[in-house]
Formats: C-alpha cells, structure tokens, sequence
C-alpha cells in the first residue's frame, strides 16, 4: 500500500541527510513524514473505490390538496365551542429541499453520506362558522395543542364588513379574491407540515360567538367579580416562568434546568389574564366594572386564635423576571398552603403584590372600573385536631376541613356551653383577631409595600391596611371592601347589645379611606343572611339591626351584599306547590323573577328540614308591630326605606339606629348562581369535595345545568 512505500522512501531519504532532531533519527522523521503522506493518499484510492451513499426522504407524488367539499353546512354557534372546519382556499404545497453531507474520513477519504430531505409548507384557509365571533383560543392539531410560536396566521370575524386577506389577494389577485363576508375564517401562511407527515393535520379550534343582545346574560352584565383570589402569578400581566432542576448563576445570568410558563396556560404568549379580560370585553360588551379578588390564609375558626397570613403553593421555587413577594414577606417565610393525598396544593399561593399592580393597572388602562374585593381561604385541613368553637365548651378536637370564612366565630360559640359570647371575653378574642396593625407600620416604595410592625401581627388589620396601601401604589381603585362575609364575626356580641366586629371594622374603613383618599368608595360586602340584622334565634326574641353603626359610618359609601338568595323552590314531577300553581319550568323567567321579591324569604319560610321536604310553608308575619320586612331578608326595598328600631328582648326600642332611610345605594357585590341543576333553589352551595361547605342545591340530581346560571342571571338583570 501507499503508506507502507512512502513510508520506506520517507525513512530513506531521511538516513541519507544523517544527525539528529530532538533525539530522533533523520530516518525515523523521514519514515514518519511518508507514512503520513501515504495514509492520505489511501484515503483517495479507498474513496475513489467507495463512491458516496446518497438517502433521500419521502416526497410527494402531488402538491395539490386534491380534495374539497361543496354544499357543506356552515355551523352557528353560540357561546364557547371547540369546532372543526372547511378548506376554502389553498396553494399548492411549496417544496424545500434539504441536503447534508456526512462522512469522508481524514483528508477527504473514506464513504460520503448525502441526504436529501424534502420539507413541505401549505398555506390554506379555513372556514369555521357564522360570524361575527369574538376570538379564537386554542388550537389543536391531530388533537393536540398547536404550538403557535412562529406560525404566520390570522384570523376573521364573519362580519358583514371584513376585507379580503392581503395574502390570498396576492396569490389569487385583488379582483378574484373574496372577503368571505358573514363567514368566520382563518388563514395560515406556509404552516410546516414536517410534524404531521408532510400533510395537513387535522385541525380544531376555540371559537367565541356570544349571545350579546340586549337582553342576554352576555348584553347585560355590567360588572364581574374576576376569581380565583389565589395563583402566585395569576394576575401578572408579564410572563413569569419557572425553573426546575440545577442552575447556574454567572454574571446575573442563570443558565441550567427546565423551564416552564406560570402564567401563559390560556394562549402560549399571553398573560392568562390579559386573555382573561380580552375574552371578557369580547363576550360582555357592556361591561363597565371588576371586582379584583385576592385571598391571604386564615387557619382556625376561633376569632382569638386565627392568624392570617399570604400563603404559597411550594416553599421554593426559582422564577423570572420576577420572584414572589407579599407585604414584605418572601416566600420562605409565607403560610405553606396544605395538600393533597396526591401531594398537590389545595388551593394557589397568594397573588404577589407585583401582579395585583399590573393587573389595576390593566384593568383602568381598558377604562375598566376596580373594585378591590380582599378574601379570606380558610387552610384547616381534615386530620385536624383544633378545638371546635361549634362544641359545648370548645372540647371536641377537629374543625370542618377548609370551611367557609363565615364560620369564623367567638370560642366556645353563641349557643354552646361555656361561649364566650356577650362576655369580655368575646371582645378580646375579635381585637386578638383584627390584630394592632396601623398605617404608620407600612413602607412605601414604587409598587412596592412593606411592614414594619411586630412580626408576629398577622391580624385582619395587616392584610387590609397593606392593600390599601397597595392600590394607591398602583394609582388607586374606584371602589374598596374591607371585609366580605365575616357574619359569625360581627354576630359576635361582648355584651347583650355590643358588637365588636362592627366598632372595629368602623375603624378600619377610617384608615383606608384616610389611604386611599374620597375618590374611592369604600364599604363592606356582607352576606345576604348578614346584611339586615341579627336574629339569634336562641329564644330571646332579640333583634338587632347590628350592621347598622356600619352602614350608617361617614366612612362607608355603600351598603355591599353578595346576594345568592334563592328564587325557587322546584322538585320532581308536577305535584309540587310551585308546578301546581301554573309555573311551566325552573327555567321560566316569569318564575324565577316573581321570587325576586316573593317566596321564599319574602313570603314564607321553612321551619325545619321537614317541613321542606314536604313544603310545608310557614308566612312571615310581625303580629301586632306589622313590620315582617324586618324578617324578610328578600326584602331590600322596605329595609333601606324605612327607619330601623333594635328589639332587645322582642320589645322595639323607642329610639331608631344611626341608619337613615335612602342613604346610601345598595351595591350587590357578588350574584350568581351555579351551573347545575336546580341551582335556583339554592345558590350560596357550591360542590367542592374538599371542603365541608360541599353541597349540592336542595332537590338537584347533581348534573351541570348552564342554562339554570343565565336564566338566574337575566331573570335578576331584567326584573
């Protein structure tokens, strides 16, 4: 072989010149120098001998779509539905061709691999329903979620003025192009097909047509209260990703792990809320006003004992741009919210304060209306062995898992041995619960808003004093709650008359008012069942309009109720007394809104589960004082035009309270009914089994029933 010839000329050669290089022989270098040019020329002769492989792809037989159909139906939709579609227009695929060489050893020798691959793009159009819709969410490819990063595509509503697409013109030419006017449509533009085979997927889309008229749900709805309170990052309106796995830190810049979308679960590059409040000014035109909620952690029912605290999903987590943060408190040392036998959060972290900025911010940026709505989540998971207040002397171990804030009580509770209510007691356990915050114990600085207090004050007082100040941060709020359905609290008594609740909630609507300034209204949003009174029920006969040193206060604007007050009372068949009395359906609107101010709570009540079950129906009535508005909590109009007198014992005072008839506007801060079925027959339940609030709506079958949740809706917008 070469090598072995050159390598014997080489070692030759080199003996002829003699001496030595670095202790080695001119013979030795010289067979060195051959042999390596010898390997070369082997490599020619053995490539010469092996021409290159060449493998080439899959590739088309025909780049047209050769299939159409003529006469298809055009769907009309209404609401939110996943939807296939219709090719309308298409080029021929256009073909790219791709070509890479491997191989080929040292100096060129050795076998070549070339291959050739073939890439294909379509660009088509698809026809979808009626229009006008209002936007389109997901897609989905051969049944999964398309990525649209980097796709070209747009889409049309189906209105009667809609242009033609700017690339089928180009393609067709401006006069031979339609504008497809009436019909809904999407265009895409050189979509990849490598991933599905080189053919086109199989397409389906999320596609928005509301039921905006005038007298729908969707045309009626003013105002919304935007949930879920909790999720880190839910109300940012930048993404914030996460990163799992070992990272590096060099120079600011952190490289290392997996990294993955807190806040863009909706559309791939938008912010959850900002798709949020885009779907919602699409699909409720007429909405003027949000109620933004935020939630923090309470973890006992006993007032003296709960604490109150921002809460996460995990104690550590590496996020950016941004990292969470609530009042100054990291989240290492924030409320770790319980889980689940699968190990999973029950409930989301708290939204950093960052996020509630943004999300004010975007809000009023739309020329929307803020309303801040703070909430308490109460983290008392089963298994635990707390004293419930709702037992003789508060001895029996374990509160009802994840209850609902209105439990929140004095301990032992009215009506059980040894309760502390009408005692001292009582009113040290709700100042215990309020805790000592004041507003000289917060920093300000930008967006951002500190404690500086005790740490060991985790009171209501913290919570709301902070976010008042935060939203004066993020340029103020047109509207302010400072508590919301706390009834077992300001139920609460210290004395036969005395309720501490309402003395302190009085100072705290001074305080926020005194932060945010007159340009914001402030009130609180009591529960339907709290709002007109307290009626114990425990056989005194006492009644006391006991919110109405609150409502009454300078500092409140508004008289705030989240009303979910039942409107039927439907069953099985048409033997019962609302059927036999001539009403067609649950879901007549005559019906529902004759127990708007009638009905149940209006007119009657039920004395006990019993008489439910068999609709035996007791009047509301006053005897000789002739004032049953003052028992019916359906009815608003009596209650806010007439004065109020206190009955301590069933005998009525002399002297009305502060409230002055017509004073202030009732603003109905939540209202709503369940998407199930007969949820009219009882809308403040809700099926959650986590929770010990779990129920189902009296005489429901359990199914989902949208239809019931616009009925409620329209019935009270129309009424």
């Amino acid at each position: 072989m070469a090598t072995l010839v050159l390598g014997a000329v080489g070692s030759a050669i080199g003996g002829a010149f003699g001496g030595a290089i670095l202790g080695f022989s001119g013979a030795a270098i010289g067979g060195f120098i051959g042999s390596t040019i010898g390997s070369v020329v082997d490599s020619w002769i053995v490539s010469s001998l092996a021409p290159a492989q060449k493998i080439e792809g899959q590739r088309l037989d025909s780049l047209r779509i050769t299939s159409a159909t003529e006469g298809a139906i055009i769907p009309r939709l209404y609401g939110r539905m996943r939807i296939g579609g219709n090719i309308i227009w298409a080029t021929d695929f256009r073909e790219e061709t791709k070509t890479t060489t491997q191989g080929g050893g040292k100096g060129g020798g050795g076998g070549k691999v070339r291959t050739t691959e073939y890439l294909y793009y379509a660009s088509f159009a698809v026809a979808l329903c009626e229009g006008p819709i209002t936007g389109i969410g997901r897609i989905w490819a051969d049944g999964k979620p398309l990525d649209m990063t980097g796709i070209t595509w747009r889409w049309y509503p189906g209105n009667e003025s809609q242009t033609a697409d700017p690339f089928i013109a180009a393609k067709m030419g401006a006069a031979k192009t339609p504008a497809y006017r009436g019909t809904a449509y999407v265009v895409f533009e050189e979509l990849p097909l490598v991933t599905y085979g080189n053919r086109l997927p199989q397409l389906s889309f999320e596609v928005f047509r509301p039921l905006a008229d005038p007298d729908t749900a969707e045309g009626l709805v003013k105002a919304v209260t935007m949930i879920p309170a909790s999720g880190e990052f839910t109300y940012a309106t930048e993404a914030v990703r996460k990163t799992v796995g070992a990272t590096t830190t060099v120079f600011g810049q952190t490289t290392g792990g997996t990294t993955s979308a807190e806040n863009l679960n909706a559309l791939p590059d938008e912010a959850d809320i900002v798709v949020a409040l885009d779907r919602l000014q699409a699909m409720a035109p007429a909405v003027e006003s949000v109620s933004l909620v935020v939630a923090w952690f309470g973890n006992d029912l006993r007032a003296g004992n709960c604490t109150i605290k921002p809460g996460v999903e995990v104690a550590a987590k590496v996020t950016s741009p941004k990292t969470w943060t609530v009042n100054g408190v990291a989240r290492a040392n924030a409320h770790l919210v319980s889980r689940d036998a699968e190990n999973r959060p029950v409930y989301g972290g708290t939204p950093a304060d960052f996020a509630v900025v943004q999300a004010i911010r975007e809000m009023k940026a739309r020329g929307l209306r803020v309303t801040f709505y703070p909430f308490l989540l109460m983290d008392v998971p089963p298994g635990n062995t707390l004293p419930n207040p709702y037992s003789n002397n508060a001895a029996t171990p374990g509160q009802p898992s994840f209850p609902w804030r209105g439990r929140i009580t004095c301990s032992p509770a009215a009506g059980f041995a040894g309760t502390a209510d009408k005692t001292a007691a009582a009113a040290t356990q709700v100042s215990a619960f309020f805790g000592a915050a004041t507003p000289a114990q917060f920093a300000v600085s930008g967006d951002t808003v500190s404690w500086t207090g005790p740490s060991g004050d985790w009171g209501l007082r913290r919570m709301i004093l902070h976010y008042a100040y935060l939203c004066a941060a993020a340029g103020g709020v047109d509207a302010f709650l400072i508590g919301t359905e706390m009834r077992g609290l300001t139920t609460i008594r210290s004395g036969a008359s005395a309720y501490p609740a309402v003395t302190a909630f009085k100072a705290l609507a001074a305080d926020v008012k005194a932060i945010l300034g007159p340009g914001t209204r402030a009130g609180y949003a009591s529960d339907w069942s709290e709002y007109f009174g307290h009626q114990p029920g425990d056989g005194s006969g006492d009644v006391y309009f006991h919110l109405d040193p609150l409502w009454s206060d300078a500092n409140i604007d508004f008289i705030g109720i989240d009303n979910y007050m039942p409107l039927s009372d439907w069953r099985d068949g048409f033997d019962h007394a609302d059927a036999l009395q001539g009403w067609p359906a649950i879901h007549d609107r005559g019906y529902l809104q004759a127990n708007i101010a009638g009905g149940e709570g209006f007119d009657w009540f039920y004395a006990s589960a019993a008489d439910r079950s068999a609709q035996i129906r007791t009047p509301i009535t006053d005897g000789a004082a002739g004032k049953p508005w003052v028992f019916r909590y359906k009815d608003l109009r009596a209650w806010w035009s007439n004065p109020h007198f206190n009955r301590p014992g069933g005998v009525e005072s002399g002297t009305p309270t502060a409230w002055v008839p017509q004073s202030k506007p009732i603003w109905f801060t939540e209202l709503g009914c369940p998407a199930i079925d007969r949820g009219t027959n009882q809308p403040n339940v809700f099926f959650d089994p986590k929770s010990s609030e779990s129920f189902t709506p009296y005489f429901s079958r359990g199914w989902r029933d949208d239809a019931i949740q616009r009925a409620y809706l329209e019935a009270s917008y129309l009424w």
